[in-house]
């Protein structure tokens, strides 16, 4: 059996439990210790790292159809794997030293962080003083490293032109976890912010996020932003498939509403708009996978690193993550009173799409670059 078949198997034979779990990981705030280790014994944070180091290293469309897979079963469990698992291609653009020292005891290394701007760095004779509170770092509090991003201060503020901005990628035993994630959805993923306070910073732990590249060899690394938006787009495709397979089974199970005159399933009201949900996400998943295929295509050639490519996969994530909302809204909306309970999957459906829908790698103001490009003039 490959890598690729088993990882799926043994994904598929883990997903019954994670839905029966589900309530006491929103309960705990957290993904527990077992379910983390049981995803590292599976080989999900490995996925993409490279053989030379121990890891998988699996093909783009597999790595997106174990997401998708977790993230029927819950998604916040889906969205600690990615985060956990798709990190590691910022740590590629590290020095090769320190990458292998983040790996030298095995490939199953967690990784947690956050893209916001809401650090600083400034030089200093030892490395760099760096210091902020970043929000969002999902899955921190099972972290081996975390992540963050930085302005640099320049010696003359008067200096024309955009701030430098770098990277830090620090053991998460050096930051500071603040407790702040009080949110309606991805309960269990504890997006935390993460903090330094003037930490003294080796410069071999930073890198430039403008110039920074791969030193590693492989289709997995020669697109890095390019990539990441597609894992995300894959959290919410799995959301919209388990909600769509919810509705069914509540339909199926003879429910009636109060004073209807049949069976939801009997409803030819209740049977459009159920038909209208599987198309929107039928219609998600052939637009995400061939947005894969096409990134993959142009990685196995060394292409996929342009502008255009990250313009094209960030409009097909923002395209999959709001058609995945409407559907995973009328699911909702179907299951009528039977969907307002904390024991519903629905009501939990629901809550995780609208989360997961407001990361800024999915905000509709970013289809501006798709059409600043269509019209062959300069995104902003």
């Amino acid at each position: 059996m490959t890598d690729a078949a088993r990882i799926l198997s043994d994904v598929r034979s883990m997903c019954p439990l994670l839905g029966t779990r589900s309530r006491e990981f929103e309960a705990d705030r957290r993904i527990p210790v077992d379910v983390i280790d049981r995803l590292k014994e599976i080989g999900v944070f490995r996925m993409l790292v490279p053989r030379s180091h121990g890891g998988l290293e699996l093909d783009l469309a597999t790595i997106v159809s174990v997401i998708v897979e977790l993230a029927r079963a819950d998604a916040s469990t889906a969205w600690t794997a990615m985060i956990g698992s798709g990190s590691t291609l910022y740590a590629s653009m590290l020095p090769k030293r320190v990458y292998d020292a983040i790996y030298v005891a095995g490939p199953d290394v967690v990784f947690a962080g956050s893209t916001q701007l809401l650090g600083t760095a400034r030089r200093i004779d030892a490395g760099w003083h760096v210091s902020g509170r970043w929000p969002f770092a999902s899955g921190c509090l099972h972290a081996d490293w975390i992540i963050g991003f930085c302005a640099v201060e320049a010696d003359d503020p008067a200096q024309p032109g955009p701030p430098r901005t770098l990277a830090v990628v620090l053991p998460a035993s050096r930051w500071r976890i603040d407790d702040s994630w009080h949110v309606p959805g991805l309960k269990a993923t504890a997006s935390h912010h993460v903090a330094l306070d003037r930490e003294i910073v080796a410069t071999d732990c930073l890198f430039d996020l403008a110039t920074g590249w791969p030193w590693l060899e492989g289709p997995l690394y020669t697109g890095v932003h390019q990539i990441l938006s597609l894992l995300h787009a894959a959290v919410s495709l799995g959301i919209a498939q388990a909600a769509l397979a919810d509705i069914v089974t509540l339909a199926r199970s003879g429910r009636r509403q109060h004073l209807a005159p049949a069976p939801m399933r009997d409803s030819e009201i209740f049977q459009v708009e159920l038909g209208r949900a599987q198309a929107d996400v039928r219609a998600a998943e052939a637009l995400l996978m061939a947005q894969v295929d096409s990134h993959w295509c142009a990685a196995r050639a060394g292409t996929l690193a342009t502008p255009a490519k990250l313009i094209e996969g960030s409009q097909t994530a923002i395209w999959v993550a709001d058609t995945c909302r409407r559907a995973t809204d009328t699911c909702f909306a179907l299951g009528s009173s039977a969907a307002l309970y904390d024991h519903s999957p629905l009501q939990r459906r629901m809550r995780d799409m609208r989360v997961a829908a407001q990361h800024s790698y999915v905000q509709p103001r970013q289809y501006s670059k798709a059409g600043a490009l269509l019209l062959g003039t300069e995104p902003a």
